[in-house]
């Protein structure tokens, strides 16, 4: 048992700190009656490193300390504590502040006698724990279920109230597929479009992070696809045969009469037609819910998130199955147009018990589908007075009608009453907005986090959502509102309250737990979640958010909760929220599928937050964009494709001055026979020469970076056409691992498909205007004179800290003729400067070496 691993944890410790009281959970007898809680995952060095110090008895330190673990000696040493009073179950609480020690290690922090548990400081501590979390998603898998190796609830299903669309009762549908919903078997299309738009979320924004281990079908094995997107797919899937056609779409496959028996997942045949399983029909008019009614008002909240899950969807598998991407896009429309059919929620249904996902907004839905459909020609909406202006229009009309979801500002809420417990669309409709509609976008969500913070702001561990059901998955919505916040606005105002919901799920809450099975391996995690999984087969369940904490009075008045053993969190538990590991607690220790989703993406981004392996140079979407700041070296970098007019007079200047450049060519410039001759004079000279492409290509929309505009193969296709002619002058790939895009203009993706050659993406350095030497006075305001570029270069060495240091100065071997104003002739002078300045000018390969 893990907790056993952490008991011998303490033992070896009481030897080399005798006097020390370890601040863990078991600790009764212990006095004083202190605890430090931490983030038992870890902290990235350069983050903010906070722990909060709680007692029963004490007031709060003055100072704490930092001990390596394997030494015992103090390497650090602080009287940042912000001091507050009394929370849950404690009288007295404190955060200690340990941000400024960015040293990688293991340490302990002290208070007095009371040590906390181990804390870990390096830039490895989130790596591949998105991948880890994918663990449950697929034990979660409906259909073939690759942890169990066995094939569940494969007849699905039959039809109800589909008398709108001439569906007769009991008609079959092909539904087999798909996610459990939690721990038991029901299947809802609300929580899977959603945990599937989080899921190709997470692989758009951070490609870099996820890896290849699984195939389709979830068992080992690499399939060319990264796992995330695997697990994306089969939610895709299954949304499709929810929306069979325009006509028919399913919100909910099973009900409650599920919960008969807890069970390992087979076939089901309680619901009175074999081992199919019932599909309810969105009709838009409120269904059963046993002796009651839910109160569904229409088809939007539902019909809406598979339009935007479809839409991404088409997006991100538009470069890797064309096919399927657009059918997706095919889809995404059809979607939206069911979501128009009567405006409104649709809530789920239940036969026997009165819970259900009592959704009741659904403009936030609206806002995202349309957010994601765009770019369309124009988009038919019958509610918004904008129809007519196209898609981005009629996002923003839905935005304003709840620019903030209610929860935050309200602090409670239903079950899933303000489902997703995140705006998404307000962060998808921000990113393709401009000015005073992007302005107001970044408004809402400062508003919202806002709101929290006044009540967060007033407690050590920074809490301030609700102990609502399923408390984490708002959590984790909540934390990534603050990351998004943060990316839109530039503004760093709330990232304590981000790490602080961040660590919360981690242990840094009073439990002293992470809420995620086995996350840390190491750590005080669920053992006893109530799963059917660990309960009937000792399954682990690795990588399962649970619901986390609820409001006791909550707790106090579900139905069927009993504890199935003693309380060992009971020392915690207080009239403001409890928690319990216990199987019989099913509000507290639940796991979620789309909970779980939620955190991958979260994860992801905690993960993409470290440092480049290569700590000295700058990188943007994957992509080396600068060398070392702190040393006076340059690259001057050539780019050429179809233009080598400044060919000879630079390599004439570049010998003369004793320079090494380095000259990122396409294929189609390396097959030119007219520059044969500059090429042999390049390499004979010394200079790096390089990959630009083979045909120029654009990879990605100059408006929305995350397009991309070809696929994988001929990304693969071109560059190694790129190489092919570069070896016929003896440039081998070895000899030119840095590649330059085309148009200076990639993302996360271009940049993960070059590593996966074996390559490392670079690019200019920004803050001049040197690229622009191929502007032309045709072409507006774009233009660019050489007085003006040069000057650009020199106010950026003069006006900036660093300077030009590390900096990758881009300039054309050749520009349009209609450009007489010739940059490279400025070439002499501008060496001239940066030689007076103090650089050394070297080439790409010498630039980007990691000694420090």
């Amino acid at each position: 048992m893990r907790r056993k691993k952490i008991a011998l944890l303490l033992f070896s410790l009481a030897f080399c700190l005798p006097l020390l009281s370890f601040s863990g959970k078991k600790s009764a007898n212990d006095s004083p009656k202190s605890w430090i809680r931490i983030n038992l995952l870890g902290y990235l060095p350069n983050a903010i490193k906070v722990a909060v110090w709680a007692s029963k008895e004490q007031s709060p330190p003055h100072r704490f300390e930092l001990l390596d673990e394997q030494s015992g000696k103090v390497v650090f040493s602080s009287a940042k504590i912000s001091k507050f009073g009394a929370y849950g179950p404690f009288t007295s609480t404190a955060r200690l502040d340990f941000s400024s020690f960015k040293t990688p290690g293991r340490y302990l922090i002290r208070v007095g006698t009371i040590v906390s548990p181990t804390v870990i400081i390096n830039n490895e501590v989130y790596r591949h724990t998105a991948d880890f979390a994918l663990r449950y998603l697929r034990q979660q898998r409906s259909g073939f279920n690759p942890f169990l190796r066995d094939s569940c609830h494969t007849h699905d299903g039959f039809a109800l109230y589909g008398a709108k669309a001439g569906i007769k009762d009991s008609t079959h549908f092909d539904a087999s597929g798909g996610w459990h919903d939690a721990s038991d078997y029901l299947q809802y299309s609300t929580t899977s479009a959603n945990a599937t738009y989080h899921l190709l979320m997470a692989y758009r924004d951070f490609p870099q992070v996820f890896g290849d281990e699984k195939q389709a079908n979830g068992l080992d094995g690499k399939n060319g696809l990264p796992d995330v997107l695997d697990e994306a797919k089969w939610g895709l899937d299954w949304l499709l045969k929810m929306h069979p056609s325009a006509q028919v779409m399913f919100n909910q496959l099973a009900d409650d009469r599920d919960h008969l028996t807890m069970r390992i997942p087979k076939e089901d045949s309680q619901y009175g037609k074999g081992f199919e399983r019932p599909l309810y029909f969105i009709d838009g008019e409120p269904q059963q819910r046993g002796k009651f009614m839910n109160n569904t008002t229409g088809t939007s909240s539902t019909a809406a998130k598979f339009a935007s899950a479809f839409a991404l969807g088409s997006r991100v598998f538009y470069p890797l199955n064309t096919s399927f991407s657009e059918l997706l896009h095919a889809k995404s429309n059809s979607a939206y147009q069911f979501a128009l059919r009567k405006k409104g929620v649709t809530q789920t249904v239940s036969v026997k018990s009165p819970y259900i996902y009592a959704e009741d907004n659904w403009v936030d839905d609206m806002e995202l589908a349309l957010a994601m459909l765009n770019p369309q020609p124009k988009v038919t909406d019958l509610y918004s007075p904008q129809q007519g202006k196209g898609t981005l229009d009629s996002a923003f009309f839905y935005a304003k009608q709840e620019p903030v979801t209610p929860w935050l500002k309200d602090d409670t809420a239903k079950h899933y009453q303000w489902y997703p417990f995140i705006n998404i669309g307000h962060y998808e409709l921000a990113k393709q907005s401009s000015g005073a509609n992007k302005q107001q976008l970044i408004a809402y969500y400062k508003q919202g986090i806002e709101q929290v913070w006044d009540r967060a702001r007033q407690n050590a561990f920074y809490r301030g959502v609700p102990f609502i059901w399923c408390s984490n998955n708002l959590t984790v919505a909540f934390a990534m509102q603050c990351f998004w916040y943060k990316q839109l606005s530039g503004d760093a105002s709330f990232s304590a309250l981000e790490q602080a919901n961040f660590d919360w799920l981690f242990g840094c809450n009073p439990w002293g737990t992470s809420m995620v099975y086995g996350l840390p391996s190491w750590g005080d995690t669920p053992v006893d979640p109530h799963s059917a999984f660990t309960h009937l087969k000792q399954y682990p369940i690795d990588g399962g958010l649970v619901d986390g904490p609820v409001y006791t009075n909550i707790y106090k008045g579900l139905i069927g909760i009993q504890l199935s053993k003693p309380d060992e969190y009971a020392e915690f538990q207080s009239d403001l929220a409890v928690y319990h590991d216990d199987y019989g607690d099913y509000s507290t220790n639940e796991p979620t599928m789309d909970g779980t989703a939620s955190l991958v993406y979260l994860l992801a981004a905690f993960d993409s937050k470290a440092e480049a392996k290569k700590p000295n140079v700058t990188q943007s979407f994957g992509g080396i964009i600068r060398g070392n700041s702190k040393q006076k070296k340059l690259a001057l970098v050539f780019t050429g494709d179809e233009f080598a007019d400044g060919g000879q007079s630079i390599a004439q200047t570049l010998a003369q001055n004793k320079v090494k450049g380095s000259f990122f060519l396409t294929g189609r410039f390396y097959s030119t026979p007219a520059f044969t001759p500059l090429i042999k004079k390049l390499k004979a000279n010394g200079h790096y020469l390089g990959a630009h492409s083979n045909e120029h290509l654009l990879y990605n929309d100059w408006n929305k970076r995350d397009s991309l505009l070809v696929s994988k193969t001929q990304f693969k296709n071109d560059l190694t056409a790129n190489y092919q002619a570069m070896a016929r002058f003896g440039i081998a790939k070895k000899d030119a691992p840095f590649f330059l895009p085309p148009y200076e203009w990639y993302n996360a993706t271009i940049a993960s498909w070059t590593s996966e050659m074996g390559l490392q993406l670079v690019n200019f350095s920004p803050g001049t205007r040197s690229n622009a030497d191929y502007t032309y006075p045709e072409m507006g305001k774009s233009y660019r004179s050489s007085e003006e570029i040069y000057q650009s270069i020199v106010d950026y060495d003069q006006k900036q800290a660093n300077g030009l240091n590390g900096f990758m100065l881009l300039l054309h071997i050749g520009t349009d003729p209609k450009r007489k104003d010739k940059f490279y002739q400025q070439l002499p002078t501008l060496i001239k400067y940066l030689k007076k300045q103090g650089y050394e000018m070297v080439r790409v390969n010498d630039l980007l070496k990691t000694e420090p």
